[in-house]
């Protein structure tokens, strides 16, 4: 047993024996404080990272539905824009043809005041014409008691003549 004691080795282990007899509780709870701190760090992280996972998956599910939302908002909005561009489309044409039929009435409605004044200036001038020759005629063929019987037929005719045109 002398051997034993005169070894360093001996000296060292003993050391090392009291060492952790004496100190062994402290530093067996200090390491276990720390990997228990250390531990619940770990835990808080991944109570926060399961947090975060989890409102990530939230928004990212909230994005989807409003992307849906406005998705089928778009395509509302698509489908009302083109009913109200046929809506349009149609009362343009219809406007259209509405006015090409005023058009169409006033260009008539021009041609037939055209005709009747054409009318009137033909009927007008071939009045003139006759008025003329007869004028001539007369003073030419008849004389001044034959003007005179005709002026009194016609003065005594111009009643009836008067009634006729009213009618």
């Amino acid at each position: 047993m002398h051997e034993f004691f005169n070894e360093p080795r001996s000296w060292v282990a003993i050391a090392f024996v009291i060492f952790f007899v004496l100190f062994g509780s402290k530093l067996w709870k200090a390491m276990m404080g720390m990997l228990d701190k250390h531990a619940a760090a770990i835990r808080a992280e991944l109570d926060e990272a399961s947090r975060l996972r989890t409102e990530a998956e939230r928004m990212l599910a909230d994005a989807r539905t409003r992307r849906e939302s406005a998705l089928t908002e778009a395509r509302a909005m698509l489908q009302s824009a083109h009913a109200e561009a046929a809506r349009v489309a149609d009362q343009a044409r219809i406007d259209a043809e509405a006015a090409g039929k005023r058009r169409e009435k006033m260009a008539m409605d021009r041609i037939a005041a055209a005709e009747k004044a054409a009318v009137t200036d033909v009927r007008l001038a071939a009045a003139d014409i006759a008025a003329r020759a007869a004028q001539e005629v007369i003073a030419t063929t008849m004389s001044a008691e034959a003007d005179n019987a005709i002026i009194d037929r016609a003065i005594a005719g111009l009643p009836a003549a008067l009634v006729r045109r009213a009618a």
